[in-house]
């Protein structure tokens, strides 16, 4: 009969077999009462689910991550079962969990309004409140199809037709309501006690904008109200970070839906800071030792055929265009290029390394439902880099992408991180051998930095292990943007070699790395961390200068140019407005500082100096207030003066 083993080592034994429930029982009743799921052997399934042999066992409750995603997709159902009990002429499609939450895609007849959302939600609530108990069913593919059809849900039904035939079915049921799922789910719908519906959105069948447009409700769930609750103002702050929004306000970028959607124009004080943004790194760059490149924005298909982008990424790649009979592609990255300019001619072992940098501009195409202001485009300017080493330079290479990655963000004002390092996974190329050197590399460049990470075991790509850096934002959120590959698939398919100490030819390592990610998707993160409260050295107007009166005209033109001429950005606003209406209009657009000029300012050859946060900092000498910007641009996004 089964012997249990917990995670604390500890085991129990029983002489029948047992679900996880009666385990969770077995050790108390307050663990029963919060059991979710149990996780067998490491294999997540519902609590019903029996053990007839020795297993190892962890209890998963509200408080495992694994408890918090159960508890959201769990609730996903609940929110179908409420819009099937209010309108059963609805049909349901899928809904999946996501980050924070969870959505459901139905087609309905009208479009669900605030007033219908209010009604699901309290639907939800009273189907929650019975504590409906889920139970778990399997059928086959056919059976699965017919009961979908029998009882009018034929977009579920096509879902499951186009699983392979053989394959089980797995169907929850709650009170009247299936859905087809791979659970697990909660054992009964007592356990969703905090969720939220936040809004309605147009979504593809499946994506496909040649497709039928469906409705997508989206909600949140946590394991309790106070969670819930913190959500949802950090939910109310993101709103009003949103990037799209404020670069409206700030008149920094578009959209133009003429030109095609996911196509970003940058207008001049947008182009401004993403100046900034590309001198910087540029300097960053050549000071690191990297060489910068410009490569073209198209090549031929035969290209993407010999770096295996056209078998493994060709949904992501616009449609080929004919030129005198040969067939040409926009590019979706940058890398094969480079290894072009490798290919150039023979490289030896004492070129190595080589560092090429390219802010190269890629095409990717993206389903127009995913499409989202700046951070999700079809074209945008990669931040990327290639190194290309000897095995043995692998990890002082890897440490100095790391520092260069760290430092830079930091300099964008951002000071906690989450680093992934991610494995080789069970399909790979390459010999075992050669992973583990390189999956050894990262992992002391990581360690020999201090920096704490999570191991993702089999995460990495195909072609190489990888480290990935999150970063968190004002308000909690993290944003991938920084990852640092290596890859032994590409100089293996275009047989790159270098000239060994021995005379031999062998493989270059290839790292791919980018660090800021791309510069749109970049801007738009930076938009919201700072709600669009740039630092100085970012602003795309670091002040203006304000009469207030046409005495003073002159004197602030002068000031304005004087500033210009010192490299700043500076503007003078001489309109015939009151004062009050310049600083409030120009606080408005977040302007790091408001130098005023009066008559007594004009007299003393002074201005009086105003931070966006309201705070007078008094009169000063034009020289004195040069000091104090001229400072905090040096300190870029590293706490300014203001906080």
């Amino acid at each position: 009969m089964p012997v249990i083993t917990l995670p604390d080592g500890s085991q129990r034994r029983f002489d029948a077999p047992v679900s996880v429930a009666d385990v969770a029982a077995d050790i108390g009743p307050g663990l029963a009462r919060a059991a979710l799921a149990g996780r067998v052997d490491g294999r997540l399934v519902d609590t019903s689910q029996v053990i007839d042999t020795d297993a190892q066992l962890a209890i998963v409750t509200a408080r495992d991550e694994d408890g918090l995603e159960i508890i959201r997709h769990s609730t996903a159902h609940l929110l179908a079962q409420a819009v099937k009990s209010l309108y059963p002429e609805a049909q349901v499609t899928i809904g999946p969990v996501i980050e924070d939450g969870f959505y459901y895609d139905f087609a309905f007849e009208r479009p669900f309004t605030p007033e219908d959302l209010e009604a699901i939600e309290s639907r939800m609530a009273e189907l929650a409140a019975t504590e409906l108990e889920v139970q778990r069913e399997v059928m086959s593919r056919d059976q699965a199809v017919e009961y979908f059809r029998s009882i009018g849900e034929i977009y579920k039904a096509e879902i499951i037709a186009s699983i392979p035939e053989g394959d089980e079915i797995g169907v929850y049921g709650q009170g009247d309501f299936k859905d087809l799922c791979r659970g697990p789910h909660v054992p009964n719908t007592g356990h969703l006690k905090a969720f939220k519906l936040t809004k309605v959105a147009g979504a593809y069948w499946r994506g496909n904008s040649d497709n039928e447009m469906l409705q997508r409700i989206y909600g949140t769930a946590w394991a309790d109200r106070k969670a819930l609750k913190a959500y949802l103002r950090r939910l109310e702050e993101a709103e009003k970070r949103d990037h799209r929004r404020i670069g409206q306000e700030l008149d920094l970028f578009s959209v133009q839906e003429g030109a095609g959607g996911g196509l970003v124009f940058w207008h001049p004080r947008g182009a401004r800071i993403r100046r900034v943004m590309e001198d910087y790194w540029r300097d960053r760059h050549i000071d690191g030792g990297y060489e910068l490149l410009y490569t073209p924005h198209i090549a031929l298909e035969t290209l993407w055929h010999t770096s295996g982008h056209t078998d493994f990424y060709r949904e992501s790649m616009y449609a080929p265009m004919v030129e005198d009979e040969q067939l040409y592609q926009l590019k979706p990255m940058n890398c094969p290029f480079h290894v072009l300019i490798y290919k150039d001619k023979l490289r030896s072992y004492r070129e190595l390394p080589i560092r090429w940098g390219e802010l190269g501009t890629v095409y990717r195409h993206e389903m127009s439902g995913a499409l989202h202001g700046l951070m999700r485009v079809r074209g945008f300017t990669q931040d990327d880099a290639h190194i290309f080493c000897r095995e043995e330079q692998i990890a002082d290479e890897v440490l100095g992408v790391l520092d260069l990655t760290l430092s830079m963000l930091e300099d964008f004002g951002f000071e906690r991180f989450v680093i992934n390092l991610s494995t080789r996974p069970e399909k790979a190329v390459g010999s075992e051998e050669i992973w583990d050197k390189a999956t050894a590399a990262l992992k002391s460049a990581l360690e020999s930095k201090g920096l704490d990470y999570v191991l993702d075991e089999g995460g990495g790509a195909f072609y190489g292990p990888k480290i990935d850096v999150k970063i968190e934002d004002a308000i909690g959120r993290q944003w991938q943007c920084s990852t640092i590959q290596l890859d032994f698939n590409l100089p293996e398919r275009f047989e790159m070699e270098y000239v060994a100490a021995d005379g031999e030819r062998h493989r270059p390592i290839m790292i791919h790395r980018a660090l800021l990610g791309s510069l749109e998707r970049f801007f738009g993160v930076l938009i919201e961390h700072f709600a669009g409260r740039f630092p100085p050295w970012l602003a795309p107007v670091q002040a203006v200068i304000l009469n207030i009166t046409d005495r003073q005209a002159e004197y602030a033109g002068q000031i304005a140019e004087s500033l210009k001429n010192q490299g700043f950005r500076a503007e003078a606003d001489l309109r015939n407005e009151k004062i009050g209406f310049k600083i409030r209009e120009h606080t408005l657009h977040r302007v790091p500082y408001l130098l005023v000029v009066g008559d007594r300012e004009l007299e003393s050859g002074k201005v009086a100096v105003r931070s966006r946060s309201g705070e007078d900092l008094g009169s000063m000498a034009l020289e004195g207030f040069v000091e104090r910007l001229a400072k905090e641009v040096a300190m870029r996004g590293r706490r300014s003066l203001e906080d």
